[in-house]
């Protein structure tokens, strides 16, 4: 697993865990994580009780059913049923909160108390749409006391997008056109990582991650623009212990 990088109090885990060290195989060889991109069923709970053991949890995280929306949902107990949402937050100790990606931004935030978190996954629609202002908004705390660290997603220079994508982007706040670059005609590069920063620094957070490229990365990271069908990485967060 990678740790995020960032200066969240220490009774806060957060990592993305790589595509090493599972049980799966061919495409989603062979750490996957993701129930719903055609793997071995056994494979995938093998894999998830795999990561909960490296941990220490004697539970699983929170897994979402995420749809590239914006919605959010508050974790106050276990549910009967998983979450259909592209974010959570929690105040509970001892529930991790996951989002699963392969090209997708995975966000994770807490307050710098440590004592709310978040995990929030961030597709071009999800992010335009406003997912991550909504997470935010849903912790209930100042801007200046949320820390945030964008995970493993894909470059720009391996994310080709349509006009369509852009003039979309552009509509929401012209700044975003820093985060195209021309690619021929009608096509553009676009940096998923530098939109997503530019919308958190609007919103008041502090802001560390988004270095690693799951499509350059490939020895590290799933990538469903480089093969597909393929696994997911988690992306997860929790509080240890009580606050």
């Amino acid at each position: 697993m990678i740790r995020a990088d960032w200066n969240a109090p220490p009774h806060v885990t957060a990592f993305t865990t790589l595509r090493t060290g599972g049980v799966s195989l061919a495409g989603f060889e062979s750490f996957n994580l993701a129930a719903h991109v055609g793997d071995d069923p056994d494979a995938v709970r093998d894999n998830r009780r795999i990561l909960a053991q490296a941990s220490g949890w004697t539970e699983e995280p929170v897994w979402l059913e995420q749809v590239h929306g914006a919605d959010i949902v508050t974790i106050k107990g276990r549910r009967a049923a998983m979450p259909r949402a592209d974010g959570a937050v929690t105040s509970l100790p001892s529930t991790a909160l996951a989002v699963l990606t392969a090209d997708c931004l995975p966000v994770l935030a807490c307050d710098r108390l440590g004592t709310v978190i978040g995990a929030f996954h961030a597709g071009w629609r999800g992010l335009l749409a406003g997912v991550l202002e909504n997470g935010l908004a849903a912790m209930n705390r100042d801007a200046q006391e949320l820390l945030v660290w964008i995970g493993p997603a894909i470059g720009a220079a391996s994310y080709q997008v349509g006009p369509e994508v852009r003039a979309a982007y552009l509509e929401s706040d012209p700044a975003h056109e820093q985060d195209f670059t021309g690619d021929g005609e009608g096509r553009w590069r676009f940096s998923l990582v530098g939109a997503a920063q530019r919308r958190l620094v609007r919103a008041g957070v502090s802001v560390a991650g988004g270095r690693w490229d799951t499509y350059r990365d490939a020895d590290l990271f799933f990538s469903h623009r480089r093969q597909a069908p393929c696994g997911r990485m988690a992306t997860v967060i929790r509080i240890e212990g009580k606050v």
